[in-house]
């Protein structure tokens, strides 16, 4: 598989306008992929006070401004929406796209923006099965037909999904670091899998605990598609790189210790060096994820110089 370098945007304090203006610049400036999250809240949680945009809607609107970039959301909540209709909203976002668009999906964190929001948060064991009925329902929705499916959370009747995906199979993405619920329903269900804010050593671990699965299941692990989401947090100079650094302990607080190893927090000089220890440890995207605000000459810089000579040297 050949490197995808992309940009996963937090879509909060953010007009839509410069979201539009965001995504046109990545895309024009060649990035693979250009995903989005699903959150009603920001995250990190801030008492829900900051702006923040909707997703599906938000996809919508990516997907018509951008030409050449494979788009996405890292991750869908499977708690938020009816699975059938999730199957059907990523379908039309890949006819809207011309076929590049690809589903991504997980069992969710953020507490507090689902219990404001009226959904029921229950117990990771639950979300998580109800992750594995969502997922069998999608699955079966954009390759068969009809659907039929009776399960403890979710139930279809001979539902169909017309018309079908532009792609042949629309790839399903699943998100998280569970090792023994989540890596294993990567290796039986998806396309792909997405590990977020962690560092390169975790990640080859997680990533070993996968292919783990996979010989588990019987199933090829170069099927799947091994990403991860990097914070971007990287400064022009130390005098930037000093402000990046202050921003990411006052947005986390007692977890930034944690958010530093999952970050680009280094001047572009060592840029290039860490997502290639990215890809040693068996990355085949590598995403910087953008929260505003960020140092905008620094992602220039990164769009500009440190991509194409990843490229050059991952070839």
């Amino acid at each position: 598989m050949s490197l995808s370098l992309g940009v996963h945007i937090g879509q909060q304090n953010l007009s839509m306008d410069g979201l539009r203006i965001l995504w046109r610049r990545l895309d024009n400036a060649g990035v693979d992929w250009i995903s989005v999250w699903d959150h009603l809240y920001e995250a990190p949680y801030q008492g829900g006070t900051d702006s923040h945009f909707e997703a599906l809607t938000t996809l919508a609107t990516l997907a018509a401004d951008t030409q050449h970039a494979r788009i996405g959301c890292l991750v869908f909540c499977m708690g938020y929406r009816n699975p059938a209709l999730l199957a059907k909203a990523a379908t039309t976002l890949d006819h809207i796209s011309g076929g590049r668009f690809e589903l991504g999906l997980g069992a969710g964190w953020h507490i507090w923006e689902a219990v404001a929001h009226g959904y029921p948060f229950p117990d990771i064991g639950t979300r998580l099965d109800m992750l594995e009925e969502g997922v069998e329902i999608i699955h079966q929705m954009l390759t068969q037909e009809t659907t039929s499916y009776s399960g403890k959370h979710y139930q279809v009747d001979e539902v169909t999904c017309f018309p079908r995906p532009q792609q042949s199979n629309l790839p399903i993405w699943i998100g998280g670091r569970g090792e023994k619920r989540t890596l294993e329903l990567v290796a039986r269900y998806a396309d792909g899998w997405n590990a977020a804010y962690v560092g390169p050593e975790e990640f080859r671990h997680l990533n070993e605990v996968l292919e783990a699965w996979c010989s588990t299941h019987s199933r090829n692990p170069k099927e799947i598609k091994r990403g991860v989401n990097v914070a971007f947090a990287m400064g022009v100079d130390q005098s930037s790189l000093a402000v990046q650094q202050q921003a990411l302990l006052d947005s986390w607080g007692n977890a930034a210790e944690n958010m530093r190893d999952g970050a680009l927090l280094c001047t572009p000089d060592a840029a290039s060096d860490r997502i290639l220890e990215y890809v040693a440890s068996g990355a085949d995207e590598v995403n910087i994820a953008l929260r505003a605000p960020w140092d905008d000459a620094a992602l220039d810089v990164y769009l500009e110089e440190v991509i194409p000579k990843v490229r050059k040297i991952a070839g």
